[in-house]
């Protein structure tokens, strides 16, 4: 076979393997076991039978650590800075605390139950406290955990891989007698985590004023220009010792929720790299790893027995009393301490402690994959019963393949988007008992996927997605109605006016000269069709009229 023949061969080869992986998804909501399980396995098993597929370590860790830098990044892009804020202290406090009790406790276990040194224990124990959210939620398929339930495994799954991580790297690199170890480690891990955080907040910022302020002249740009941009706040937290991981968490959780050019095109961008990135990771790592060498030194019998004490005793315990401050009911808390699940982190870790050349490494690298592969396999495939067993609160997510949307040239300034929260003070109210100003307009309702018709006998719903054309002032007002619960408005001041609906392309003006006098112009005459763009999306295409005049000028403050 030629060279370019073998060469075609490996890319078909590749790509119907990619074809599976995407397809395993499929399967995995079905058989309710977590879709990297799959990847994982079938790695190893090709591992197996064609050794020549294994790669270098040095490549697998640096490409999985890429991988998870972008994960970590569409993350906090996920979670954003409004349902971060939710739950800030908890995540934080169980992303830190729960890690490193969870470490604690699994470096005693392996100690004494699988009989290794206390170092080599507590570098197991680290590099299995951290946990993934992606494991957990590719069991559900197209439902998710709803509340402040979810909230709180997404961002504590995401605090404590940076934490695990720079943990883990601190105890490598530390040397001498156990007093100026244990100085040293802790010295180093609040370097890390400061430097992440002051790198990422800044990061963050700097990158949302790039993709707000300098235009580029392909849409296509806009998408890579972010990742480029997360790569940088990673490659620099980094180089300055600090967690490049925890950068690009906070990054983007202080990206997510603000408007930029082409937000929803970057989102779906960094959510399918996301997607591609956790396959390439626990393929390339299930490639390091032989049925064969599982076989060996007792790491199967190790594995399980630190995996069942990992599930049943170290973390509901230990980080069961971690979460005793943190307000959740008895059955939340079950699922929230049972859903910590193990990923492609612990496994990178274990490679990391190879890498190091610590006696006694190559089996704990061993163990170190048992125990996610148990994680992943019986632990998250008991997920979708144990949430249906404790009535955890699920919602579901139809996809929704077509899309109808408008392209501004500027950034609409008096467009909201609220999704109505159950037992809100707008759940169950009619729009035209909203005790909004004259000027709000409930333009669009979006229920389970189907637009409905906004009027003022129209009454809304739990879930209910509402488009609201409001001065940007009513902001903060109008979110805390939509989202609080109904008790904290039960006393409201005097409704100022009804809310109005909004279905005839009924634009509001403002004339600049009198700002006491406000003018309601049609504009639904010039919006003549709808025509496709691209494929995917539609584009409202209009023609404005000429509103001014030499004494006049027109100024559109509401802006959709």
């Amino acid at each position: 076979m030629s060279g370019a023949g073998q060469f075609g061969l490996i890319v078909a080869v590749i790509g119907l393997a990619g074809t599976a992986a995407v397809l395993s998804n499929r399967l995995s909501a079905r058989l309710s076991v977590p879709a990297p399980a799959f990847f994982l396995v079938a790695a190893v098993v090709v591992a197996q039978l064609w050794p020549r597929a294994a790669l270098p370590a040095t490549t697998v860790e640096r490409v999985v650590t890429v991988a998870l830098a972008i994960i970590l990044f569409d993350g906090g892009m996920h979670i954003g800075w409004r349902r971060f804020r939710t739950a800030a202290v908890p995540i934080v406090w169980t992303g830190i605390a729960g890690t490193l009790v969870t470490a604690a406790g699994t470096a005693v276990a392996a100690h004494l139950v699988a009989g290794m040194g206390w170092h080599l224990a507590l570098l197991i124990g680290t590099a299995v406290a951290a946990t993934d959210p992606a494991v957990v939620f590719s069991v559900f398929g197209r439902r998710e955990i709803a509340g402040r339930t979810g909230v709180l495994l997404e961002g504590e799954s995401g605090a404590n891989d940076p934490v695990g991580i720079a943990l883990l790297g601190s105890l490598l690199a530390a040397h001498g007698g156990a007093g100026s170890i244990a100085w040293h480690v802790l010295g180093e891990f609040a370097l890390q985590m400061a430097v992440g955080t002051a790198i990422g907040a800044a990061g963050g910022f700097a990158l949302l004023a790039f993709m707000r302020r300098v235009p580029l002249p392909s849409e296509g740009l806009y998408s890579p220009r972010v990742l480029a941009g997360a790569l940088v706040i990673f490659g620099v937290a980094t180089f300055a010792q600090g967690s490049g991981f925890l950068a690009v968490l906070v990054a983007g959780i202080l990206i997510g929720d603000e408007p930029a050019p082409y937000k929803r095109e970057i989102e779906r961008f960094h959510s399918s790299l996301a997607s591609l990135a956790e396959i390439v990771a626990f393929v390339m790592l299930g490639l390091t790893m032989r049925l064969s060498q599982l076989g060996s030194g007792s790491a199967w019998t190790a594995g399980l027995a630190l995996a069942a004490l990992l599930t049943f005793v170290i973390r509901p315990v230990l980080a069961g009393l971690v979460s005793l401050p943190v307000r959740l009911t008895v059955r939340e808390r079950a699922f929230f301490l049972w859903t910590g699940l193990r990923g492609a982190v612990p496994i990178l870790l274990g490679m990391a402690i190879v890498e190091s050349g610590t006696p006694g490494a190559a089996r704990a690298y061993q163990v170190i994959f048992v125990i996610v592969g148990f994680s992943v396999t019986v632990q998250g495939g008991l997920v979708p019963a144990l949430a249906n067993r404790l009535r955890i609160p699920l919602r579901s997510i139809e996809p929704e393949p077509w899309s109808l949307g408008v392209r501004f040239s500027e950034e609409p300034e008096g467009l909201h988007r609220y999704h109505v929260a159950a037992g809100s003070a707008a759940d169950g109210s009619a729009i035209g008992d909203l005790p909004c100003r004259e000027d709000v307009w409930v333009s669009v309702i979006i229920r389970d996927g189907v637009l409905v018709t906004a009027g003022g006998e129209t009454t809304l719903q739990a879930d209910d997605d509402v488009l609201v054309l409001a001065d940007p002032d009513e902001s903060s007002t109008l979110e805390r109605f939509f989202t609080s619960p109904a008790a904290q408005h039960q006393h409201p001041e005097p409704p100022r006016s009804r809310a109005r609906s909004f279905t005839r392309g009924v634009w509001r003006f403002r004339r600049q000269d009198d700002k006491k006098t406000k003018h309601l112009f049609d504009l639904s005459a010039y919006i003549p069709t709808f025509r496709a763009t691209g494929g995917t999306g539609m584009t409202v295409g209009a023609t404005l009229p000429d509103l001014s005049d030499k004494h006049t000028k027109i100024k559109l403050t509401l802006k959709v």
